[in-house]
């Protein structure tokens, strides 16, 4: 594994660089393959323009570029500062019917002037991961929202803001909330997150797991990867929940149970995945040992206060690449990944999730945007569940590509199904 290639490399060794790594994901993603050949056939998105704010690295070009295939008009920036990767988004630019905008390492002010170069371009399909494009389109540019015919969420943490907009009635058309759907939650979510975080934390820190103390704040669908993986590779598992089932499922799978005050004295790693703010603030970092590693598995960086840690450390230096030491007045020292960022997509030498894993989220996305197209009357503005036989297409695709064949039902197996009148 490598890391992202520098933007300062000459423009040919990016491109030759990003070409690479897309050809390597084109080859492990059967149901993008399948899809693009039924929209280069079909082109269901012909005189349509997509907008997308996503994670600019290799798989997600291979999505990009199919929906480019379908006919449509796209342009594509970053949705996390530190995601990109510039080799491949040289490489997405120069594919016919794509504009790319995303750079590696912007400020705020230059990461949402991308999001605003990709309004520019009027989409009438938008594809999110978290939320910002959709938020910045209803908040600066809503002249442009009746020429949307819809979207698509990729993450927990945009779907949360899209249910809290439509809340509000604030949210003026339709949007899939693709992670939802359990072709997302059941393999992105759990194997995807659970071994592309402990990959990104291990490479980072060149430490082991096995033998380890690992608290994983929340015990959603991407704290419970990243619990089990953990599990897997012989660490000492420690859960912090909110919600009292959650907390009571990891119990029943063997893990322990505590606040965040408890865990703080406990852990040498600690992986937040809630998707909210303050999961560890200041009264927790008084509490924890010298050389404990800290780093982020949900969207946005504000699980981890890193101005109080900040504040309260007497130095701070890079300890390793992609990891900040902040040295306390006792000598301890509290090390932060990815400067608090989503650490399987912003550590120096993370990848994302596993191509396979990214195929079938991502052929969720492209089929839900193809819905939207053919069927865009059926969808009234707010937040949508993924129809169930999308999902299940983009399944039956993947059995295909694997050579897995499965039972079906039989006619009078269906009808015991469907009936009430049947009993013992």
């Amino acid at each position: 594994m490598t890391a992202p290639v520098s933007e300062e490399l000459p423009v040919e060794e990016l491109l030759e660089s990003g070409q690479r790594k897309m050809e390597w994901a084109r080859q492990h993603m059967p149901i993008m393959e399948s899809l693009r050949e039924d929209f280069e056939r079909d082109e269901p998105f012909a005189g349509e323009r997509i907008g997308m704010a996503m994670h600019v690295e290799a798989k997600t070009a291979i999505l990009t570029e199919t929906l480019a295939a379908g006919g449509a008009e796209v342009a594509i920036t970053g949705c996390n500062p530190l995601s990109t990767h510039d080799d491949v988004s040289v490489a997405l630019d120069a594919v016919d019917g794509v504009t790319c905008y995303a750079k590696r390492g912007v400020d705020d002010e230059e990461y949402y002037e991308a999001i605003e170069a990709v309004i520019e371009h009027e989409p009438t399909i938008t594809v999110d991961d978290g939320g910002d494009l959709v938020f910045a389109i209803h908040e600066e540019y809503p002249e442009l929202i009746e020429s949307i015919v819809g979207g698509c969420e990729e993450t927990t943490t945009g779907v949360h803001r899209l249910r809290a907009m439509e809340a509000d009635g604030a949210l003026e058309y339709p949007m899939f909330a693709v992670n939802d759907t359990p072709m997302k939650r059941l393999f992105d979510n759990i194997h995807g997150t659970g071994e592309s975080s402990l990959a990104s934390i291990a490479m980072t820190t060149n430490l082991a797991w096995a033998g380890k103390t690992v608290v994983v704040a929340g015990f959603g669908y991407c704290g419970k990867g990243v619990a089990r993986k953990a599990a897997g590779q012989n660490a000492h598992v420690i859960v912090t929940e909110v919600d009292s089932r959650r907390a009571l499922e990891a119990h029943m799978e063997g893990f322990d149970v505590m606040p965040m005050a408890e865990a703080a004295a406990e852990g040498e790693v600690f992986i937040t995945t809630t998707g909210n703010r303050d999961i560890i603030v200041e009264e927790h970092y008084e509490a924890m040992q010298d050389g404990v590693v800290l780093a982020n598995a949900g969207h946005f960086d504000i699980e981890i206060d890193i101005d109080a840690l900040d504040t309260l450390a007497e130095r701070t230096y890079e300890a390793r690449d992609g990891m900040q030491a902040y040295e306390m007045s006792d000598g301890r020292r509290i090390n932060v990944l990815a400067a608090g960022r989503l650490v399987n997509l912003a550590a120096p030498v993370s990848l994302g999730h596993p191509v396979e894993v990214m195929d079938q989220s991502f052929g969720v996305q492209a089929v839900c945007a193809r819905e939207l197209v053919e069927n865009a009357d059926e969808y009234d503005a707010g937040v949508h569940v993924v129809p169930d036989e999308l999902d299940r297409e983009v399944a039956e695709t993947k059995l295909a590509a694997e050579g897995i064949e499965t039972d079906t039902l039989s006619e009078q197996q269906r009808e015991y199904m469907e009936s009430w009148q049947h009993g013992t």
